[in-house]
C-alpha cells in the first residue's frame, strides 16, 4: 500500500463502480460505490485514506483511478485485475431518491493492512458478495487486534432479496464491529417488519461500542454500549439527490471519532463510554456534511474548508 509507515492511515475496504444515473430525461455517469465515497469523505476531511478495492483496466477503471486520485486516496496494486469495472445504474425520482440495478465483479483476492491503521470501514456490497466477502471478513478479524473496525451494512434489496440470508451476513460482520451505522430501511428490511429501533437496539448485545441509525427527515438515533441513547432532529436542507448521503455520513463519523481520539483498539472501552455532548457534537456535523451532499448532485462530499465555512 502507499502510505507511510509512521502516518496514521485509514483502510476502507469495498466496491469502487461507475454509477450509470438516469434522472429526468438524461443519462451521466460518475464514479461511485459506498465504500468509495466514504474513502473520498474522509480523504476531503483531510485523513489520509487508502482504499482496497476491485475494478477492470477499462475506461471506466480510468474514471474511477482519476476520480481517487484527486483526493489521493492510496489504493492497492491489484486493483485493477477485474474483468470489467462494476457499474450501478440508478434512477433518480423527482424527489431526489434513487433506485439501482447492479453489474457486479468482486473476487479481492486480498487486503494488505497500513502498518499504523486506527481505523478499518467496509460494508454495502463488498461485505456482501462472493467470493470477496470472505476476504473482506479475514482482513477485519486481522485488523481487530489493533484497530476500531466500523460498518455500514448499506442494503441493497435487489441483491439481497432474502432478509433472514441477509441479516445473517449482516450480523457476522455486526459482532466484528465497534461502530456500525445503518439507516432505519436497512434495518427495517432485515427485521422483516420489527421495529427499526428495536433491531438496532438488539444489536448492541453482539458487541459494538456505539450504533447509529439515520432516519432521513427524522433525524438520528444513536445507542452506545454504556446505555446511552441519543436523538437528533433532521436539519432542514433544499435535495438535490441523496446519492452519497449515507457514506458523507459515515465519513463524518469516523472523522469526528478520529477527532475526538476514540480510534484504535487501545480505546474500544472509551468508545462505548463516549459522553452525551461528545456524541451529539459529532452527530451534529455528521448531519451538516450530509446535508452539504444532498443539496448538490451525485455523490459530492464536502472538502474541510466548505465544511468550516458552512
Amino acid at each position: 500500500m502507499s502510505s507511510a509507515a509512521s502516518q496514521p492511515t485509514a483502510l476502507v475496504i469495498g466496491e469502487a463502480l461507475i454509477d450509470v444515473v438516469h434522472k429526468g430525461g438524461t443519462v451521466s455517469e460518475h464514479p461511485g460505490g459506498s465504500p468509495m465515497n466514504v474513502a473520498i469523505g474522509l480523504a476531503r476531511l483531510g485523513r489520509d485514506v487508502e482504499l482496497a478495492t476491485w475494478y477492470g483496466d477499462d475506461e471506466r477503471g480510468d474514471v474511477i483511478e482519476a476520480h481517487l486520485a484527486a483526493d489521493k486516496v492510496g489504493l492497492a496494486d491489484i486493483v485493477r485485475n477485474a474483468a470489467r469495472t462494476s457499474t450501478a445504474t440508478a434512477t433518480v425520482t423527482e424527489d431526489g431518491k434513487a433506485t439501482y440495478v447492479f453489474d457486479l465483479d468482486w473476487s479481492l483476492p486480498r487486503v494488505d493492512l497500513p502498518a499504523d491503521c486506527p481505523v478499518l470501514h467496509t460494508g454495502s456490497l463488498g461485505a456482501t458478495i462472493e467470493p470477496g466477502v470472505d476476504v473482506v471478513r479475514s482482513a477485519v478479524i486481522d485488523a481487530r487486534p489493533s484497530a476500531t473496525i466500523t460498518y455500514d451494512p448499506n442494503i441493497r434489496p435487489d441483491l439481497q432479496p432474502d432478509p433472514a440470508a441477509a441479516r445473517e451476513v449482516v450480523e457476522g460482520f455486526v459482532r466484528l464491529a465497534d461502530v456500525v451505522k445503518a439507516s432505519d430501511e436497512d434495518l427495517a428490511y432485515l427485521g422483516e417488519g420489527a421495529d427499526a429501533e428495536e433491531v438496532l437496539a438488539g444489536w448492541l448485545d453482539l458487541g459494538p461500542k456505539l450504533l447509529v441509525m439515520t432516519c432521513g427527515g427524522d433525524g438520528v438515533i444513536a445507542r452506545t454500549a454504556s446505555g446511552l441513547e441519543v436523538h437528533l432532529p433532521a436539519k432542514k436542507v433544499t435535495v438535490a439527490d441523496t446519492v452519497g448521503a449515507g457514506d458523507s455520513f459515515m465519513a463524518g463519523l469516523i472523522d469526528g471519532l478520529w477527532s475526538a481520539g476514540l480510534l484504535g483498539a487501545d480505546n474500544r472501552d472509551a468508545l462505548g463510554r463516549i459522553t452525551a455532548p461528545q456524541l451529539e457534537a459529532v452527530l451534529e456535523r455528521c448531519a451538516l456534511i450530509a446535508g452539504i451532499t444532498v443539496s448538490r448532485d451525485g455523490a459530492n462530499p464536502p472538502t474541510l474548508a466548505e465544511l468550516e465555512t458552512a
